[in-house]
């Protein structure tokens, strides 16, 4: 008998599409697949897909989540102004909450953000995709 893996449902996103890349330059993802899907095993929920910016990462930090340090035991290459990365929901909630949120590519930001980031939030800090300009 074949080995077969077993049948994945496709995530979705806060737009209720099928999931697109957040990035993959850095590569991100709970995962490290470049996608902000999350499972039994990301107690984070690295969910949010978004374009960090120096303020959000300065705040972050601030508030004790440090993503601009290198940590290469974890594979965590430091982020800079403008990279894509997943997020914790609740840690973009908490920096958003202090001011500072960064824009949020909705169409790769996974469904269960919504159960601790509501989507009127999201919304105003999502960003425009490229097909439509």
């Amino acid at each position: 008998m074949e080995y077969e893996e077993p049948i994945k449902a496709e995530s979705k996103s806060v737009l209720g599409q099928p999931m697109q890349t957040c990035g993959c330059d850095p590569m991100t993802g709970f995962y490290r697949d470049g996608c902000c899907d999350t499972g039994p095993d990301d107690l984070g929920v690295h969910t949010v897909c978004c374009i960090v910016s120096e303020e959000f990462l300065a705040v972050s930090k601030h508030l004790g989540n440090d993503l601009s340090t290198p940590m290469p035991q974890y594979g965590f290459p430091g982020l800079k102004a403008g990279d894509r990365w997943c997020v914790c929901a609740a840690r973009w909630l908490q920096v958003y909450q202090a001011g500072a949120g960064c824009p949020v590519v909705l169409e790769a930001t996974h469904e269960n953000t919504l159960r601790i980031v509501p989507f009127d939030v999201l919304l105003q800090h999502a960003v425009i995709p490229d097909k439509l300009h």
